[in-house]
């Protein structure tokens, strides 16, 4: 008998993403941005494909299959339940929706420009750079800020002209 070797591709495109060909399928479909944990664990279990089989020793037909899927979570009508997608009653369309991909951060960019066209107080945050969600700024977001900081030489170069200007 002769043995068939199945080959596994190292790199699989999928859904416009090039993934590690060793992973698992669980594992693989979480590096797609958009795609969690339980997003994973459910478009499986619809499809029916085992979790820990290998990516890059799959059959194109399966590949295909798991792409249509989630292809059809874009989509209005799709199989999951609402509290999973993560566009929920999208502003434009009013619809459940799940987005991935580059889709996902251009509508995530779409988002804040539509926030700072309205003047909201988001908006206005994300335009001056500041924290948006409530966070404390005293302390806390201070890159290449120094306000009321003195360095050490600034204040030793000081005090022998200090000195000369008394006598």
């Amino acid at each position: 008998m002769a043995e068939q070797k199945t080959e596994v591709r190292r790199i699989v495109r999928f859904l416009a993403t090039d993934i590690n060909g060793e992973l698992p399928v669980s594992r693989s479909l979480r590096k797609i941005p958009g795609i969690s944990f339980m997003l994973t664990n459910a478009i499986l279990q619809k499809t029916g494909i085992d979790g820990k089989k290998k990516l890059g020793t799959m059959a194109e037909a399966e590949i295909k299959t798991l792409e249509n899927f989630v292809k059809s979570l874009a989509k209005e009508n799709n199989e999951m339940p609402a509290w999973m997608m993560n566009r929920r009653k999208d502003t434009e369309t009013g619809t459940n929706v799940h987005v991935y991909g580059s889709e996902l951060q251009f509508k995530k960019m779409e988002d804040i420009n539509t926030l700072k066209k309205m003047h909201a107080y988001r908006g206005v945050r994300h335009e001056f750079g500041l924290p948006v969600r409530g966070q404390r700024t005293r302390s806390s977001f201070r890159s290449q800020k120094t306000v009321g900081v003195v360095k050490k030489k600034i204040l030793q170069a000081a005090k022998p002209a200090a000195k000369e200007e008394k006598k």
